[in-house]
């Protein structure tokens, strides 16, 4: 019996940031080894990085990074995991996962391996629901559908730009909570996936994650985090919190739940604490602004209405610290180097006049 093709094959990175030699793919290796990989080393480029035989990938270090990007290179965090988005950056396939290296293959409660991709990848490929509530959670899954009173209209559904999974074993906690419950592990698997609402906004996880790059890639812009900046930690959730004002702008859908990974190692609470002081304090007025910003009907593009939340986040969070109005630079700093990498449309015209202009 032939072996069926991996769900699409050709139109999907993994990208994965790292330290360290990547033996755990060896436990992802019948999920992953049809797929590309983007490897995002982080710290000493003068480390060799070790990657299993017969996976296809490419390997990107700070000096390739600061080689393609130029000065735009600055937008890119370093000593931080938000360099992952670096891959995003220069990926050409439609779609995106993004995994950590400290994550492996949980098992389902009957005791099978959870190939987390592939539910992924069933997320993405079904619509969402954001603008109205199922109580039967996804009505697209297998033996579920729309309850009694669910508008008809409504039912062809939005099309899913994000699919957030989720993790067993070591919470993802932060530092003030890991430090009060040192013990805790979840053991708790829902078997669900469920659409976010529009209008509300959650803490994305970067660990176990897909997208649609075409539909949303250019708000997946994780930040600047790590070494040289005041904040670590909230990568991945100012992302979250950018992608969704952006998805429910333009009509997406973000999903939630399954699928699972085991997450095998608690970072350091003391160390996280020093990383994310800042930002629990800074949190409590990034969050309202989050919740009460608006967009204009203009804005129709993705970069567009990054460009116009970076301005936003200039105008009114620039007040809390100076890091704000760093941060919103380098947001339209990302968007520049992520048009020059993946010139379309209107974009492919400009660099056309520009590079006429250089002759």
């Amino acid at each position: 019996m032939a072996t069926p093709t991996p769900l699409l094959k050709d139109e999907l990175d993994i990208v994965i940031p790292t330290i360290r030699n990547l033996d755990f793919l060896e436990m992802w290796r019948p999920f992953f080894q049809s797929y590309h990989l983007i490897i995002v080393q982080d710290g000493d480029p003068s480390k060799t990085i070790h990657v299993p035989e017969e996976f296809d990938y490419e390997l990107y270090n700070r000096n390739d990074i600061n080689r393609i990007l130029g000065p735009k290179a600055s937008c890119i965090s370093f000593k931080d995991s938000a360099c992952r988005c670096f891959g995003y950056m220069v990926s050409k396939k439609k779609y995106i996962y993004t995994i950590d290296d400290d994550c492996f293959v949980a098992k389902d409660p009957s005791g099978k391996d959870i190939n987390a991709l592939e539910q992924h990848i069933k997320n993405l490929l079904c619509p969402s629901t954001p603008h109205f509530f199922n109580t039967l959670y996804d009505p697209y899954r297998e033996g579920a559908d729309f309850v009694r009173g669910y508008p008809f209209s409504m039912r062809e559904g939005a099309a899913t730009a994000v699919s957030h999974g989720l993790w067993l074993n070591i919470p993802d906690y932060d530092a003030p909570t890991q430090l009060v419950k040192p013990r805790e592990r979840n053991t708790r698997y829902v078997d669900a996936v469920m659409t976010i609402p529009k209008g509300t906004l959650f803490p994305m996880c970067g660990m176990n994650l897909a997208f649609n790059r075409e539909l949303i890639g250019p708000a997946m812009y994780f930040g600047l985090m790590g070494d040289g900046q005041p904040i670590g930690r909230y990568d991945d959730m100012w992302a979250g919190w950018c992608t969704k004002v952006i998805c429910d702008h333009l009509g997406l859908g973000i999903k939630t739940g399954l699928p699972y990974i085991w997450h095998s190692k608690a970072s350091n609470p003391f160390v996280n604490l020093k990383k994310e002081y800042k930002g629990i304090y800074w949190q409590e007025e990034i969050i309202p602004f989050f919740q009460a910003v608006t967009l204009p009907k203009e804005c129709t593009t993705v970069q567009q209405c990054y460009i116009e939340l970076a301005k936003q986040v200039k105008e009114k969070l620039s007040n809390i610290d100076p890091y704000f109005t760093k941060l919103a630079e380098a947001m339209a700093t990302w968007i520049e180097a992520w048009d020059e990498l993946n010139p379309t449309g209107e974009n492919l015209a400009k660099l056309s006049i520009s590079n006429d202009k250089a002759k």
